[in-house]
């Protein structure tokens, strides 16, 4: 886990990202699988069959072969590119594919074509282990009869520049669906199947949780759509009922907000969790947390969830994290003692490789000295460049777990300079 290099001498930037990767690691999905098959336990030498989806499927399902190892007989691992870990070649029974993120396209529709077929392939009363977490609603997608490639375009262009809340995105993705709202656990009701999920999403509700794979829900009221995704709706087929899958959450953002809690008051450190979750447009939580920092008696103002992003027709480079953490700098410009981090646990954010950004009181000036202006760059949804230019972005790689975007705001004034009288 890395920071730019030109920022690493500012030991308060290298404190915030011990605080990223300990939020990380205590919802690893390797470590959160094996622990939970540990505590359960199994029938010794019964054959398992394997469904991993999401962002962090790799390492789940490295944790479920730590435990069962050569029982998984038959195995499908979905994820994104570059999230697959090369050691899962080392198990000839798992077949591992690739989806679209974050937009669904061909690669989901085949993955998803190939989860509806493994499924089917389970030996009745076999046990499946379900794993499912963030990202899966785009990486496997199978459509129901009538709605077609274009249809799922329009509800991914409306998902991703709408600014509307997950849960009501997902509700939307599982009425067209053949996998989500519970229809991959009614598929697997011949066998003895069960869940192990990640969440990325507010309540940690298994029905909402890669929009239902392993969980139908109660009938969910949408709040007033565009004509578009209205009339999609209205004219597409009844989906057939869904089951719900025994489930367990292994990993959840709460957990990962009181790791940085508990470390950081491990180090001598006060630290505060704002609450309730992020959730709503990226302008007033990040006007919200900068405040709140601005204010706190505490050393460190710690915050998750996900905030929302209204892209304009042609958006630019960046995610919601990055335009999260300019909007920030922008409110702490001229407050030395505040540094700020906002990141995705995955280690990616919107349509960028980096996870978000580490900024300061000096991040605008760094910034603008190579032309760009935070203005133009907020309104364009193109953080990216400016945060780059002023050395302020995150990159880490995958992390290995799903559970949503971390604010971590650190109180403290820069250290001396070492030669300083």
């Amino acid at each position: 886990m890395r920071d730019t290099p030109a920022l690493h001498a500012d030991p308060r930037r290298a404190l915030l990202l011990d605080l990223y990767a300990a939020a990380c690691s205590a919802v690893n999905g390797r470590r959160a699988v094996r622990a939970a098959l540990a505590t359960a336990g199994h029938a010794p030498g019964q054959d398992w069959s394997l469904i991993a989806v999401g962002k962090a499927a790799a390492s789940m399902t490295l944790g479920a072969l730590d435990v069962l190892g050569p029982l998984v007989r038959r195995g499908l691992v979905i994820s994104r590119p570059g999230h697959l870990d090369p050691e899962l070649a080392e198990w000839p029974a798992l077949r591992c594919l690739t989806g679209d993120h974050p937009r669904p396209g061909a690669a989901s529709l085949a993955a998803g074509r190939e989860l509806q077929s493994f499924a089917a392939g389970c030996a009745a009363g076999q046990p499946v282990l379900v794993l499912v977490s963030g990202g899966a609603s785009s990486l496997a997608e199978a459509l129901l009869p009538g709605v077609g490639a274009a249809d799922l375009a329009t509800v991914s262009d409306w998902a991703l520049a709408s600014g509307a809340p997950i849960g009501v995105v997902n509700a939307v993705r599982s009425r067209l669906s053949a996998l989500k709202g519970g229809r991959l656990a009614a598929a697997l009701g011949h066998t003895e199947a069960r869940a192990l999920l990640i969440s990325d999403v507010p309540g940690d509700d298994p029905a909402v949780i890669g929009s239902g794979l392993a969980a139908a829900g109660a009938p969910r009221p949408l709040p007033p759509l565009p004509a578009a995704i209205a009339a999609l709706l209205a004219r597409a087929p009844p989906a057939p009922p869904g089951a719900v899958l025994p489930a367990v959450v292994v990993g959840s953002l709460d957990a990962a907000l009181a790791a940085v809690v508990r470390i950081a008051e491990a180090r001598g450190l006060s630290a505060r969790r704002l609450d309730p979750p992020a959730a709503g447009a990226v302008t007033d939580e990040a006007s919200r947390f900068a405040h709140e920092l601005a204010f706190t008696t505490e050393d460190l103002l710690v915050w998750g969830g996900e905030t929302t992003v209204e892209l304009p027709a042609e958006p630019g480079r960046g995610g919601r994290n990055q335009q999260f953490a300019l909007l920030t700098a922008s409110l702490i410009a001229g407050h030395g003692d505040l540094v700020v981090l906002a990141a995705g646990t995955d280690g990616s954010d919107g349509n960028t490789d980096d996870a978000g950004a580490i900024v300061d009181s000096g991040t605008l000036t760094r910034g603008a000295a190579s032309g760009l202006e935070p203005a133009l760059a907020l309104a364009a949804a193109n953080a990216a460049p400016f945060l780059q230019a002023a050395g302020d972005l995150l990159h880490t790689g995958p992390t290995g777990t799903n559970v949503g975007d971390i604010v971590i705001g650190l109180r403290r004034g820069p250290e001396p300079a070492a030669d300083a009288e």
